[in-house]
Formats: structure tokens, sequence, C-alpha cells
């Protein structure tokens, strides 16, 4: 069955029908119409750049919520905020200086009541949306600078978050401390920090670097870690004393699938379907479809082990699902998701989460069409796309 399109609740051919009376400039503009991300600017970011997130005691910023806000700046074609944002994020994550660490995971306030880095580890997975936003932005702003950020980021991810994992090859840590146990032969990772499309841009900018082979050994990740089709938040790799090694049961989480592994699911739905890997992905990964067309609603928590699935996962898990659904042509579990969707996260009375409105921008931005991620992981803009009309006219 051939995936059915939504736009804004609304199916494609509506859409095809009103476009006929908007002008080709109407989306060319310094900030595209998108409410859902002026009510996260509302909620969550301070003028000086800094996304906060409210629900956590120390009132935090982290590299992933700089990273993201950073894309959807991007995608709402916001130069002057997207600046700000990765500012804030250099002067206070990475010390001022990024060719000489790189940002810092968390930051807020500390038990003592002062403000700045609680937790001084950065966390590879906003490591590679911040390199691919200033890629990206670089390119469709015509910001150099921009793209000189994203080589000097890809090189310290290179040489601190790198690891050749013995029995399998080159793989991405989670982060540079507190991941890689070689005394005890065993090695943490987390399977939604290697969004396929971010790793196929940076093997077309840098093809002599280690990312077309982190891409397949990111599937094989995947698929050797999803025996019931549900990926776990949290694997590890242990060696074992004949030298072979296999991917074991995360020893600190176990084989639950829950708030991290929802990410794994959006960024395969995201992935180009002309992208080799994308079946391959889709197959591993279709006990979440399965599952949906059986309840009115995501499961909260997966045994990846059993595919025993327990509780009701909150909106976002439905809005980060919906790429998934479309593009594995789940229409029935994809009509039901949107109207959830539809009702819940654009109502303004509803405060949603930090993390519920992220997957939320992730989710209805794809299926709205405002960005897709083309077999190169090269980003496909609306605005771009209209801009570009405007000026040939």
């Amino acid at each position: 069955m051939a995936p059915l399109v939504l736009l804004g609740g609304q199916a494609l051919a509506a859409q095809a029908q009103t476009s006929k009376s908007q002008a080709p400039t109407a989306s060319c503009r310094a900030s595209t119409d998108w409410p859902l991300w002026d009510g996260f600017n509302e909620r969550f970011a301070q003028e000086d750049g800094r996304i906060v997130d409210f629900n956590v005691a120390q009132m935090h910023s982290t590299s992933e919520g700089q990273s993201y806000a950073m894309f959807f700046a991007l995608v709402a074609n916001q130069p002057e905020r997207f600046e700000r944002l990765w500012r804030w994020t250099v002067a206070n994550l990475a010390g001022g200086n990024i060719a000489a660490r790189l940002p810092a995971w968390q930051w807020g306030q500390r038990k003592d009541g002062t403000w700045g880095v609680i937790d001084n580890n950065p966390a590879s997975d906003a490591d590679l949306w911040l390199a691919y936003t200033l890629l990206e932005a670089a390119r469709v702003w015509k910001k150099p600078a921009y793209e000189a950020d994203a080589r000097t980021l890809l090189a310290r991810v290179i040489q601190d978050e790198l690891v050749d994992l013995p029995g399998f090859g080159k793989m991405l840590l989670p982060g540079p401390v507190g991941f890689s146990f070689p005394e005890q032969k065993l090695w943490r990772f987390n399977p939604s920090y290697l969004p396929l499309p971010l790793l196929r841009r940076f093997a077309q900018f840098d093809p002599k670097g280690p990312w077309s082979v982190l891409a397949g050994n990111t599937v094989r990740m995947i698929s050797d870690t999803a025996p019931r089709g549900y990926s776990p938040d949290w694997v590890a790799w242990r060696l074992a004393d004949n030298g072979r090694g296999g991917f074991v049961a995360d020893p600190q989480t176990g084989d639950v699938g829950s708030y991290d592994a929802i990410r794994t699911y959006l960024w395969a739905g995201m992935t180009a379907p002309a992208d080799p890997a994308a079946t391959p992905l889709r197959r591993a990964l279709g006990g979440m479809a399965q599952a949906i067309e059986q309840a009115e609603f995501p499961p909260e928590k997966v045994q990846t082990s059993t595919g025993a699935v327990q509780g009701m996962g909150p909106i976002g898990f439905a809005a980060a699902l919906l790429p998934y659904l479309q593009t594995d042509g789940r229409n029935t579990a994809l009509l039901l998701q949107h109207k959830r969707v539809q009702a819940r996260l654009f109502d303004p009375a509803a405060r949603l989460p930090y993390y519920d409105h992220v997957l939320g921008l992730f989710g209805t931005g794809w299926i709205e069409k405002r960005y897709q991620f083309l077999p190169t992981g090269r980003l496909q803009l609306r605005w771009e796309k209209a801009c570009s009309t405007a000026t040939k006219r």
C-alpha cells in the first residue's frame, strides 16, 4: 500500500489545491509560519540563545537542546536566531573555543546556587547535530565560517569519541568519558545517537573520514539489537575470552526501549527511501509498527528481548513515529496517531514538556514537508525551494 502523505492535518491533494492560489514567495521570508516552533521559543528560548528546560531542578540547558533548536531555526529560515543559539553554545558549553574541546552536555544551576557547566562530558549525538546544522547553514545561507566550525567539530568527534571495537569496527561512543571499559571488554552505545542522514552528509563532506563505515555499522548495530523489531535505549558490545564479540543487553539499563529509543524510529522514518539502508532499517524496526496497529497509542516501554510492551507513551512518541509510519506504509496507524497529535500537540493550553515539544517539531515538521533528507543526507528545505523559485521568476 502506498504511504499516505499528510500535511498539517490535511491530505496532500488539499495542499496542492490551495498552493495554486499562493504566491511563490509566500514562504521566502526571514521567518516562516511555524506556530509550533513559535510556541517552543516562547516557552524554552531566552533572548541570548539559551534553551532552558524548566522541568528539571537545575533549569538546565543541554548541548542536545541547543543543537535541536539550531536545526529548527534553520528549518524556519531564522539566521539571526541560529547565530545566537550557536554563539551561546560556544561561549557557555565549549569555553569559547570549539577547537579546544567539544561542548559540555549540561549547563545550569549548580548545587551551590551558581550557574555554569554541571556535566563537562560531551554528548556525541549533540556534536553530530551541531556539525550537521552548521554544514547546512553554511550551504543555504552562504556562511563559510559555519562550514569551518563544522569541520572543527567533526575533527574533534573523530579524535575524542570514535572507537575501534574489537571484532566489530569503528563506532561512535556516546561521549568521551564513561562508556568505554576495555579492561572489562565492554563498550556502551546508544542507537538513537546516530541518525543515518547525518552520517551520509558527513561522508559527502569528508569522504576520507569514518562516516560511511559508521553508517554501515550503525545499521548493523540496530539490526543486531532488535530481535523482536524494537530498539533498546542502550546496548553494549562485549568481547568474549575467545576474541569474539557481540551486542548484549546494557548492564545498566537492561533491554528496555523507551525515551531514547523513540528517536531511533524517528531517524529511520526520515531516512530517504532511496538510501540503500532505508529498507533494512524499516525491516529491523518493524515491531513498533505492528504494536501501534493493535493499540491506540505507542507503548511507553518495550522489553526488546521479548517484545512485551508496557504503559502509554506521551504525545511526543506519537509525533516521533509519524515519519516511521508513513515511510512504512502504515496508513491506518498513521491516521490514528496523526489525529491524536493534532488534537494534543497543537492545543495552546497543553503546555507540553520540552521533550514532547522537540519530538513534535521533528515529527510534524517532516510530515508537513518543512524539511526532508535527501539520500546524500543533504537537507531539502521548503523555504529554500520557495526562495529559489522566487529568484528565478
